[in-house]
This record gives C-alpha cells, sequence and structure tokens, in this order.
C-alpha cells in the first residue's frame, strides 16, 4: 500500500524500496505520481492502495534514472513556471523560480497593448507567461534552436497563450524581417563561462550545453544583447538580463558603457543580484 504521500511501505518490490530511500521526500512523491498517473491528492487519497508488479517496477525505473542524476523534471517531462505546467525535454533549460523574477520585471514595465521579445525563448517559459498574463500585449519569442522551438510552440499552445516565434540567432531575424520594436526586450540567454565546475555537477549535466555557456567568459551573449537592442527598442524602452550570481557588476558596466539609463539590479529570493536592465535613454 502506500502509507502516505512520501513513501511506500509495503506492496513494493524491495528493489523499489531500497531505491526510493535514497531520494528526498518531494522527489519520491512526484516519481511516485508519474509513474501511478495520480495527482498529489490522488496520491494521498488512495493511500491503502496496494502496488502491483507492474506499477512497482515502473516506480523503480524512474527513481533509478533520478539516481543516476536525471532531473526530476526531465524523466516526468514537465515543469511548473508562474503558475502554469511546462512540458521539457532535453533541448531545453528546466525553468527555474529564479527566472519569474525576470517576468515580474518586465511586467512592471510592459505598457498597456505593449511589444515585448523574448531572446532565447528554450521552452518558452518567459514569453508564454507574459503572454498568459497579460492578454492585451503583444508577445515576440526568438531561438536558435528548431527543436527548442518545437517545444516553446506546444506550451503557448496548450496555456492558451498567443506568441510569435521566430528561428534566429539573436537579432538576426528580427534585422532581415523589419519587426517593429519593442517596449521590453527580455533575456535569459547563456551566461556560465567555458569550465565552469557547475556544467559538470547537478542537473546541469543532463540540460542542453549550448543554453547554459557561450563557451567564452559569460559575457559574450550578454554583450551582444546589450549591444544590438537599441535599433530594436522603442523610444525609453527597457532591456532587462537574467545573468549569473557574480555577474551584476560586470551586467551593468556593459548597459551604462552602452548609454543607458536608469541601470540597476534587482535581487532574487534568495537575495542574489539576479536580473540587471537599463533604459534606452532616447
Amino acid at each position: 500500500m502506500i502509507a502516505d504521500a512520501d513513501a511506500i511501505t509495503a506492496g513494493v518490490s524491495i528493489g523499489a524500496l531500497q531505491v526510493q530511500s535514497l531520494l528526498d521526500p518531494l522527489d519520491n512523491r512526484v516519481l511516485l505520481c508519474h509513474a501511478l498517473a495520480l495527482s498529489r491528492v490522488g496520491l494521498i487519497t488512495q493511500s491503502e492502495r496496494v502496488l502491483d508488479d507492474d506499477e512497482a517496477q515502473r516506480f523503480a525505473a524512474l527513481v533509478r534514472r533520478r539516481i543516476a542524476g536525471e532531473p526530476v523534471a526531465y524523466i516526468v517531462g514537465r515543469r511548473e513556471f508562474f503558475g502554469l505546467p511546462f512540458e521539457v525535454d532535453g533541448a531545453v533549460l528546466i525553468p527555474r523560480p529564479d527566472t519569474e523574477l525576470l517576468v515580474e520585471l518586465t511586467l512592471e514595465r510592459l505598457p498597456p497593448q505593449g511589444r515585448v521579445l523574448d531572446m532565447g525563448t528554450g521552452s518558452g517559459a518567459i514569453a508564454v507567461a507574459l503572454a498568459h498574463t497579460r492578454r492585451d500585449a503583444d508577445v515576440t519569442a526568438l531561438d536558435v534552436s528548431p527543436e527548442a522551438l518545437a517545444v516553446a510552440k506546444r506550451n503557448a499552445a496548450n496555456n492558451g497563450a498567443r506568441v510569435d516565434f521566430l528561428h534566429s540567432d539573436w537579432y538576426a531575424a528580427l534585422e532581415a524581417g523589419g519587426v517593429a520594436r519593442f517596449d521590453v526586450i527580455a533575456s535569459n540567454p547563456p551566461y556560465i563561462a567555458s569550465g565552469d565546475r557547475h556544467l559538470s555537477e547537478g542537473d546541469l549535466r543532463f540540460e542542453p550545453v549550448e543554453a547554459l555557456t557561450d563557451h567564452a567568459d559569460g559575457l559574450s551573449a550578454l554583450r551582444t544583447i546589450v549591444a544590438g537592442a537599441p535599433p530594436h527598442l522603442r523610444p525609453q524602452g527597457w532591456l532587462l538580463m537574467e545573468h549569473g550570481y557574480d555577474q551584476s557588476a560586470a551586467v551593468r558596466a556593459l548597459l551604462a558603457d552602452a548609454g543607458y539609463a536608469e541601470v540597476q539590479s534587482w535581487c532574487d529570493l534568495a537575495g542574489i543580484e539576479r536580473v540587471s536592465g537599463g533604459r534606452l535613454a532616447r
């Protein structure tokens, strides 16, 4: 049976019991819900249910994948972001709570019927969250990866969000297509420096490396975005970018040197300066 939402105490093969004990309770519960196709509430209400051999084997297989290091989000194929469900797979980064700060800052600066661009959209988390929250807004998102764009388009459709997607290497498609200017440009680009030990640790080992690192000093994508934004921003438009925990000063310097006004950084829930931005000074 399922004794509670966090543990299996009977009805499961000894192999499953051995592997599940190595996981934290949250991972254990998420994987068990996925194996049994149950919601968390369903798991609790069926606490007396006895797992058959097939169910126990499915759960054990999922747990072994987690023990091998595979992120839970990839195992179950989804992650919540800004209160919305998102499909995720190995083609896209897993949306993280820290990035919700970028969405909130963008919403604060987006005027009625405003236009916003999400650069390097990945799963579409930022663009879809914006479009879902602000139905009046014109949201455009771009990415260089066709595989990522396919995931993002499904997430927009599944969440009933209206987003225009472009296949583009940063500003290339905008310059070729003559797309109108934006009130806000937001981006969570690759910002981990080449050789950073974090790339070989934890969940990052399974995420698409091109979305994590610029294969340089961690600032090259941010430089490209800062330098290329002015022709694509409306007067007084904002550029907002997520970056690494130790990059805020460098990003502010990039913005200031490029002539942006009101340059500043904002802290995430952990008190780390996670997003920096500035306003076009004309």
